[in-house]
């Protein structure tokens, strides 16, 4: 019997950023707060014998170059943000697929946050690019 093993993953939650999102008018006007999480595929199995960062896919690196992108960004959607954020990764890190959520804390009255989650497979972003 095999046993299918499950790929490791590396995630970040609650990514605060800033920047201009939304479509009505004010929203053009001001950065606003979103939250950002992301799971992403490694092997963990290299960097943990070697205890060495060289191994692995830099969690600090992926989160940098994501708060460099939203924050230079001004998306109507989220939904938009997400699937360009999603295909900036995938093709900048070399992951094969990315699991994306992008919270806009307080965009609806009376709820905590609303947003989109995404997942994104590399490829799916080829067959789309053909």
């Amino acid at each position: 019997m095999t046993h299918e093993r499950k790929p490791d993953t590396i995630f970040l939650n609650g990514l605060e950023v800033e920047c201009i999102i939304g479509f009505i008018d004010w929203e053009r006007r001001i950065k606003q707060k979103v939250l950002i999480d992301f799971e992403l595929p490694v092997d963990c199995t290299r960097a943990a014998v070697d205890d060495d960062v060289a191994d692995t896919l830099d969690y600090k690196s992926v989160s940098k170059r994501i708060i460099a992108f939203v924050e230079a960004s001004e998306f109507k959607l989220v939904e938009t943000m997400a699937e360009r954020l999603a295909t900036l990764v995938i093709a900048e890190f070399d992951v094969a697929w990315i699991r994306l959520r992008i919270n806009k804390p307080g965009a609806i009255r009376g709820s905590r946050d609303v947003g989109v989650a995404i997942e994104r497979h590399r490829a799916d972003l080829q067959a789309r690019s053909r």
